[in-house]
């Protein structure tokens, strides 16, 4: 821990990507969290508000996501209402989409909205649909800074986002519990996880739960082939199976029908669904939250706006919004392999 924090206050002195610069300084800074919730998001919230009081900001906390700046609901923070957060799932701001802020007139209300209130800066926590609404307000000439929080780990820029190491930890646990039921009746599983277009959670859950197939979106499968090979580890003395499934990569229940009809082996399918969202966060989501919530903290104070943190090899960076989203979420390649190999 020591070494990280090191690593820590040397990142924060790399400094960023200051695309504006303010002629007023920022002095009311907003936080809030949008899109689906993800384990850590209250930690990166506690990180900002209690950096921001530190270095002499006021803090407001805006209220289920883009909807709060439309309607205006808002709280004052202080260093007292984060506390006793840092172990909590979900976030304490509440979380919504909102489509009333997908239109110019939305944009527009939220704008005024914070020029009413006297917020110079908006600090926004979610995934690409919260970094999109954080590059309307830039570009209408708020002063905004972004932090990637979002299970799905699918924002290419960034090597993780809050709440993925947590959401993997639930499925691996998960899949440990089906694999003592799958052992005991000599049955296979087929594991729906999310990740509608990413397949970051069923690949690393499925590596580190020892799947025997891991299913993605990203990758062609074919039905027969992986029913070959089930049935090549029964007659190798194989009695039961694991076969992760991203949400996105095929409709899980004629999947998991063909493949019995395929197999003749008992097969059920199981849907992990919202539980992969809650839960206390991991000691990786806990620290990435709160480095990533005091880095925010030191891009406004440099006069940076438009930017996204993130994490390249242990590294906090910060570019502009619009690289960050254009930068397309690729699989790891070397790690699919590698689940190829280790589930024969």
């Amino acid at each position: 821990m020591f070494l990280a924090l090191l690593k820590f206050h040397a990142d924060l002195a790399i400094g960023g990507y200051n695309e504006r610069v303010k002629e007023e300084p920022v002095k009311r800074i907003g936080i809030l969290t949008s899109g689906g919730d993800a384990p850590g998001m209250n930690a990166a919230i506690r990180a900002v508000v209690r950096t921001g009081i530190y270095h002499g900001y006021e803090m407001i906390g805006i209220e289920r996501g883009y909807h709060g700046l439309i309607d205006d609901t808002m709280v004052p923070m202080n260093s007292r209402s984060v506390s006793e957060i840092l172990q909590r799932g979900g976030t304490i701001l509440k979380t919504a989409r909102c489509t009333a802020f997908n239109s110019v007139e939305g944009v527009q209300r939220a704008v005024e909205t914070l020029r009413r209130r006297n917020i110079d800066a908006v600090i926004v926590i979610g995934g690409d649909g919260t970094f999109r609404g954080a590059q309307d307000l830039h570009d209408a000439g708020v002063t905004t800074v972004a932090i990637p929080g979002t299970i799905d780990n699918d924002l290419g820029y960034t090597d993780l986002t809050i709440g993925f190491d947590t959401a993997i930890t639930t499925v691996m646990e998960s899949v440990s519990k089906l694999r003592d039921t799958s052992s005991s009746h000599e049955r296979m599983f087929v594991v729906e996880v999310m990740g509608r277009n990413c397949g970051d959670i069923a690949l690393f859950a499925g590596l580190i739960s020892g799947a025997e197939e891991v299913i993605v979106p990203e990758m062609e499968f074919s039905l027969p082939e992986i029913a070959e090979r089930v049935n090549k580890g029964m007659q190798g003395g194989k009695s039961h199976f694991i076969i992760l499934v991203a949400e996105g990569a095929t409709d899980p229940y004629e999947f998991t029908k063909e493949l019995e009809r395929l197999t003749q082996i008992n097969t059920r399918l199981a849907v992990i669904g919202h539980l992969q969202r809650g839960g206390s966060p991991s000691a990786t989501d806990r620290l990435l939250a709160t480095r990533m919530g005091a880095r925010a903290i030191e891009e406004l104070r440099i006069g940076s706006s438009g930017v996204a943190i993130g994490l390249r090899g242990n590294v906090l960076t910060a570019k502009p919004i619009a690289e960050a989203l254009a930068v397309r979420d690729r699989l790891s390649m070397e790690l699919y392999r590698l689940a190829e190999i280790l589930a024969r």
